[in-house]
């Protein structure tokens, strides 16, 4: 398994790129960052490029309602060459909250605009000219709409010397076979290696048996905290997960469409999903929180001594996991990524 792990712009541009450096040396294979509505992911990995040597570079998520396919393809073949060939797309839809309340865009046909968005980016990668006719989106504009005067274009620059890896962050069934028949990879999130069979074994199947021979297998990038040994580091990262986990289980999503919470329910803590978000929205956050089970932060984190991590590892590792993600907890995080780094490999 590849070592991943996280990383964010705070507006110091020499902390990033000093941070980068050390997951760097310390045996970070990946480093990746998500986009909200803060700094764009986007800049921060072209200058991450000029930083690091060996780092692939992945967004995690870029959304597709925030930019055209086109756009979305020449971003990615932009940083690929600054990067001499170390960049990752990663794409998502993020949720309608984010993209009507930030972008102003109608949250419309996730799963459409997502496969167009593959498809068009693999299109201008190719160097020919791009035509496409999908669900969401169509190039040129058909007869009728605009002026007129579209015309298929190509990349007018030197195309990518390679097929640039396409990750797609999904949890819902239709959208997570989607990325098994489409994608290079699979970014999944709040992951269960123990549980992974029943909640996404059918859909990863449906998916592959429509793969293309043409494709590679699918990678999967899942992980979660660590926190090595039984002190207090070990019950502040449970603690942080826990206040996460509920955010996300409570509060990402209206009452009867929160995707975190249906996927909780996938894992079997169904009146547990429901007690927490009750509890969110009717203000009690801290109840909330605490009635995250214990069992989900057992199964979902890498903690406790070495020899009980070692033996979740072997988990992720059979469930077919290539790129552990990790957020290293306590004072010495570099200390902790190079452990896990010679007991993954």
């Amino acid at each position: 398994m590849k070592l991943s792990t996280t990383i964010s712009f705070n507006g110091d541009p020499k902390k990033l790129a000093k941070k980068a450096q050390d997951l760097e040396a310390a045996g970070i294979d990946m480093v990746w960052g998500g986009e909200i509505y803060g700094y764009d992911l986007v800049s921060t990995l072209a200058y991450l490029a000029g930083q690091t040597t060996t780092l692939e570079l992945m967004t995690g998520i870029l959304p597709v309602y925030s930019r055209t396919p086109a756009l979305i393809a020449q971003t990615a073949a932009t940083i690929d060459a600054l990067s001499d060939g170390r960049f990752i797309l990663g794409l998502g839809t993020s949720g309608a909250q984010v993209i009507e309340g930030w972008h102003g865009v109608p949250f419309e046909k996730p799963l459409g605009r997502t496969r167009d968005t593959i498809d068009i980016c693999r299109k201008v990668w190719s160097g020919d000219k791009v035509t496409h006719e999908g669900r969401a989106f169509s190039l040129p504009l058909p007869e009728g709409q605009g002026t007129g005067l579209g015309k298929p274009l190509k990349f007018m620059d030197k195309r990518p010397e390679r097929d640039i890896p396409i990750v797609i962050a999904s949890i819902g069934p239709k959208n997570v076979e989607m990325t098994a028949e489409l994608a290079n990879g699979w970014q999944p999130i709040h992951f269960v290696p123990d549980r992974f069979e029943q909640v996404w074994g059918d859909a990863l199947a449906a998916g592959k048996a429509k793969r293309s021979a043409d494709l590679p297998p699918l990678e999967i990038i899942a992980g979660g905290v660590v926190a090595l040994g039984d002190g207090p580091d070990v019950q502040e990262a449970r603690e942080a997960a826990r206040g996460q986990i509920g955010f996300y289980v409570g509060g990402m999503g209206a009452k009867n469409k929160n995707y975190y919470n249906d996927l909780f329910k996938r894992y079997g803590w169904v009146e547990e999903a429901e007690k927490v978000q009750d509890l969110f929205l009717s203000g009690k956050r801290a109840e909330a929180m605490a009635a995250i089970p214990e069992e989900y932060l057992d199964l979902s984190m890498l903690t406790g001594d070495e020899a009980t991590v070692r033996e979740r590892l072997a988990v992720y590792k059979e469930v077919g996991i290539t790129h552990l993600n990790i957020s290293p907890a306590g004072d010495n995080p570099l200390d902790t990524i190079e452990k896990i780094k010679a007991w993954v490999e």
